[in-house]
């Protein structure tokens, strides 16, 4: 942990990939976000994001101002990146498939290495709102990340999911991912409290 107190966060250049940009978690974007939370395929399919305050993103930018999450002591916690999924029309190729919300996600790197990230918890941790999915966000955002960790010397990343997640499996695999192994969540983990009972651990070599 005493690497942590010694951490440093990165600027790394701009993250953009055609219309999809990594941008850092800003008050400006709030009405975006939100927004994509209120739209009616988040209530069907993802009924807890629909629930997305604005109090709650204040709280969340209080805990990781500019994205940047410090270490809290636990097992599990390493510094962490957060970067919101930014859709640009400016920047689309032309005759790209465009969702109809700017945020389409987030996403958040941990740098380190714990037992309990490679385990269960792995090194991404990314969602897409339901009415952009189907367009390799998630996919094409870990890709601009990648170069980061690279930079805090990281050469080897974990991504985890649940077992019936297959579309996080299929990201998995297009990112190169090599499924090592399908674990049992402890009990004692608060991922068990949220109601994870199994996480397949997909390695991804730098």
């Amino acid at each position: 942990m005493l690497l942590f107190r010694r951490f440093h966060f990165l600027d790394p250049a701009p993250l953009i990939d055609g219309e999809l940009e990594l941008v850092k978690p800003d008050p400006i974007w709030f009405d975006d976000l939100l927004e994509a939370c209120a739209h009616p395929l988040t209530a069907i399919y993802s009924p807890a994001e629909a629930r997305t305050t604005r109090k709650q993103l204040e709280q969340f930018l209080r805990i990781a101002p500019w994205g940047h999450e410090a270490a809290d002591g636990g097992a599990s916690r390493c510094p962490q990146y957060h970067y919101w999924m930014l859709i640009r029309n400016d920047t689309a190729p032309p005759g790209a498939d465009l969702p109809p919300v700017r945020i389409a996600g987030g996403i958040g790197l941990r740098i380190g290495k714990t037992y309990e990230i490679e385990m269960y918890y792995g090194h991404f941790g990314y969602h897409v709102y339901p009415p952009a999915r189907g367009r390799r966000y998630a996919e094409r955002s870990c890709r601009l990340l990648f170069p980061l960790a690279r930079q805090h010397g990281m050469s080897r990343l974990w991504i985890t999911c649940n077992p019936d997640n297959v579309a996080s499996r299929r990201t998995c695999e297009r990112l190169g991912g090599r499924l090592t192994s399908i674990v049992a969540v402890p009990e004692s983990d608060p991922l068990y409290a949220r109601g994870d009972r199994e996480k397949c651990r997909y390695c991804i070599d730098l």
